[in-house]
């Protein structure tokens, strides 16, 4: 079957598809019908070629009809993206994505934008079937929940945390979500360049937080093949947010994704410890200055005490400088624990925040660019498997 499939009478938006797919892997068919079969089976039964991937139903069908048919591929076929082709208001949203659509378009998108929601819609099906593939080997599907911390802010955390979602969505795309915990100050919106419509504040409330559809309708899409979940517009809604909801939407997030990775407000307020009670890693970043480095202690310690310490562990020293009066041995000796990865002093790393641009997301080779994917490296499969001299290898600081 082919790979990309519109059922739709109207000529001219099916010749915009067709050339949206020139390029792009797979071949395009095209049903000229103005009206829906009555199974996905009569649907597949007319095509031929590759698996399909993409489903694009209109313009010109009846959209309850259309909603209906994408509930169905849902239940049926839930590694096909079903895209709704309407001018609806809306009100068309929440049952769409209630029936397991993809994505909405407008029937008079342009060929670029149709073919940026093609390839959108395409990694969101590979990642699905791959999801399904471990399902069927009996394999649970519960994401990593990696927490990005720090007692202290100003240490480069949100920075390590949008490096850490881009390169894990290299290898697993479509497939990660980064959340911005900091409810007031957040910075992950800025440091991905992203204008979110819909926040953490608007997640754990109404529909959202009783339908997973819902809430991935919420999420916001980045050119890197990730998600993001950006922290609320007005700062005064942290007030109307409570740590359970956290959890929930943790929950909910980890049930959808293979990674979700969380930039946490500096310090251990209600929502950090809800983060941290289901976390499967704890990402601590420090600064090399010695207030940075006796919080990180401080908070270790405390954390040990109540038993929320998860038991994976990446020590991020940042910052590195042999000029800064203090060794590595110094912070290790201090904090109680080994450093894993150290990322040395960089203008590019500070520039590249400002401009809204991960540097794993530029392909960049300098040293803080290394030192950034092999941390990455240690979320990646089969990584614990891997021969290492120690588990906690020896950082080197430039």
């Amino acid at each position: 079957m082919s790979r990309f499939v519109a059922i739709t009478p109207d000529a001219d938006f099916e010749h915009r598809v067709r050339q949206a797919t020139v390029g792009m892997h797979g071949g395009m068919q095209s049903i000229q019908a103005d009206y829906l079969p009555s199974s996905p089976d009569d649907i597949l039964r007319t095509l031929t070629g590759e698996l399909v991937e993409v489903l694009l139903l209109g313009p010109g069908l009846n959209v309850e009809a259309a909603i209906e048919m994408a509930s169905l591929f849902d239940l049926q076929y839930p590694e096909v993206s079903v895209v709704l082709v309407t001018n609806g208001s809306g009100d068309v949203a929440l049952p769409a994505m209630r029936a397991g659509i993809r994505d909405l378009l407008s029937p008079e998108a342009d060929v670029d934008t149709i073919r940026i929601l093609l390839e959108r819609a395409s990694l969101a099906a590979a990642s699905r079937r791959r999801g399904l593939g471990a399902s069927v080997e009996g394999k649970a599907h519960n994401g990593r929940i990696i927490a990005v911390m720090s007692p202290k802010g100003g240490v480069g955390k949100t920075t390590v945390s949008t490096n850490i979602a881009v390169g894990l969505g290299k290898f697993a795309t479509m497939g990660v979500v980064i959340v911005d915990l900091d409810l007031q100050f957040g910075d992950v919106a800025s440091g991905l360049m992203l204008e979110p419509e819909k926040t953490i504040a608007d997640a754990v409330t109404g529909a959202a937080a009783q339908d997973s559809m819902v809430l991935k309708s919420y999420l916001t899409v980045h050119p890197a093949g990730i998600y993001a979940l950006c922290a609320p517009h007005n700062p005064a809604q942290i007030e109307h947010i409570s740590g359970d909801q956290v959890g929930r939407l943790l929950d909910q997030l980890a049930n959808e994704f293979e990674f979700v990775v969380v930039d946490t407000a500096p310090g251990l307020g209600e929502h950090v410890l809800a983060t941290l009670d289901r976390a499967t890693d704890a990402v601590w970043v420090c600064g090399m200055d010695i207030p940075s480095i006796r919080g990180l202690r401080t908070g270790l310690g405390i954390l040990n005490e109540v038993g929320l310490v998860p038991s994976t562990r990446h020590v991020v020293l940042n910052f590195a400088d042999r000029k800064s009066g203090l060794s590595l041995d110094d912070v290790e000796a201090t904090i109680g624990c080994p450093v894993d990865v150290t990322l040395p002093r960089s203008r590019t790393l500070p520039f590249s925040t400002n401009k809204g641009v991960p540097l794993l997301q530029e392909g960049a080779r300098e040293p803080a660019a290394k030192g950034l994917r092999s941390l990455v490296e240690r979320f990646q499969p089969g990584w614990d498997d891997r021969p290492h001299k120690k588990l906690h290898r020896r950082a080197v600081v430039s």
